[in-house]
């Protein structure tokens, strides 16, 4: 099934019953970055544009373009949209509530801070989270479909990307001004060497490896 057959077929995944009593002028777009790495928090990010405006040219999902690029249209989206809002959700949360949850709750988070103005959201993916402030609908591939998905996923990135090469300065044996905390063999290889940071995600299974094998070396 192609991406656009795929976004075609998840539209009844929203609350038909709810936008049926409102015209939603006012989306927010949503998308995160940062569910699959071991390190550093997943980011959320919701955008509503005024559709009075011109357009703002260039938006893709993040993932087809370049840092500077998404650098370029991150300041540019923070100008245009009629509102924005970026949520961390940290490393704590993630590992106490599994990161599909923490992802949720930051996708609620992130809608909840643009609700002053959005009147409907469009989240990239299959699932709606539950307790959004209005009704919404999931759009499968949106982040390659909907200008407002896009500009969330933009924004998502570069703030997690910005997180991470702070990140880098505190630890930098880790290189994750390189993978960004991703999997790679250079971090796995880092993290064998130098055990887990305070940022790395203990409930996933590279670094819950870690700990078990320091466990069986004390014992």
């Amino acid at each position: 099934m192609s991406r656009r057959h795929a976004a075609a077929a998840s539209l009844a995944l929203f609350d038909g019953a709810a936008l049926a009593t409102v015209a939603p002028r006012y989306m927010a777009g949503v998308d995160e970055a940062g569910r699959g790495p071991l390190a550093g928090p997943v980011a959320v990010a919701a955008v509503v544009f005024c559709p009075n405006r011109p357009r703002l040219n260039g938006l893709d999902d993040s993932k087809q373009l370049t840092a500077a690029r998404r650098d370029q249209l991150f300041d540019r989206i923070l100008d245009r949209a009629l509102a924005f809002h970026v949520v961390m959700v940290e490393v704590g949360e993630i590992d106490a509530l599994n990161i599909y949850q923490a992802t949720m709750l930051g996708m609620r988070r992130a809608v909840e801070g643009v609700a002053h103005v959005a009147q409907f959201a469009r989240i990239d993916g299959n699932v709606v989270p539950k307790g959004l402030p209005c009704p919404a609908q999931a759009l499968v591939g949106g982040d390659g479909l909907d200008r407002a998905i896009m500009a969330a996923s933009i924004l998502a990135k570069v703030s997690r990307d910005r997180f991470m090469l702070s990140l880098h300065e505190q630890h930098p044996e880790y290189g994750f001004d390189q993978h960004k905390g991703y999997g790679t063999p250079a971090h796995l290889a880092a993290l064998r060497s130098h055990g887990p940071c305070p940022q790395h995600r203990r409930s996933f299974a590279p670094v819950r490896a870690c700990f078990d094998d320091a466990v069986a070396v004390v014992g």
